[in-house]
């Protein structure tokens, strides 16, 4: 299926990964939102179950094992062309919050980069506000 103008909803899968007080993000290499940095995830496979969705990506685009996994929310993504006559995009993003298993992060995949952050530095990455309220969210329920 066309990941744009689709006929139905995508399912995608992004994880808050964590080691110590810093998020891991990758920078995206494909569309959407190609080139700025976003959460490691992306579209579930048949047979896969969601859970199953987060370890493969993280792996693929980070090369991470997660040493744990919990589910955090539920976030649609729906862009209309430029006039509004049609979806672009539609996804339905399940998103989960993970601790890092040992090991050093290396681009993969669909990331063209990735890197570890403080919450502080998250403003100045042009991150798109969805993301931050995610981040925010998971750091809450780990404190």
């Amino acid at each position: 299926m066309r990941r744009d103008f689709p006929d139905r909803p995508i399912i995608g899968v992004g994880v808050v990964v964590w080691r110590d007080d810093r998020v891991l993000l990758i920078r995206r290499g494909k569309p959407p939102r190609a080139g700025q940095w976003s959460l490691p995830g992306g579209a579930q496979e048949l047979g896969e179950t969601v859970a199953e969705t987060a370890r493969r990506e993280v792996s693929e685009e980070t090369g991470l094992d997660l040493a744990s996994l919990d589910l955090l929310t539920v976030v649609d993504l729906v862009e209309h062309t430029p006039d509004g006559a049609r979806v672009l995009y539609h996804y339905t993003l399940i998103d989960f919050t993970a601790e890092a298993a040992p090991g050093t992060a290396i681009a993969g995949g669909d990331a063209a980069a990735v890197g570890w952050f403080h919450a502080g530095e998250l403003h100045g990455l042009g991150l798109w506000a969805e993301t931050i309220r995610i981040i925010r969210l998971a750091a809450t329920r780990r404190a």
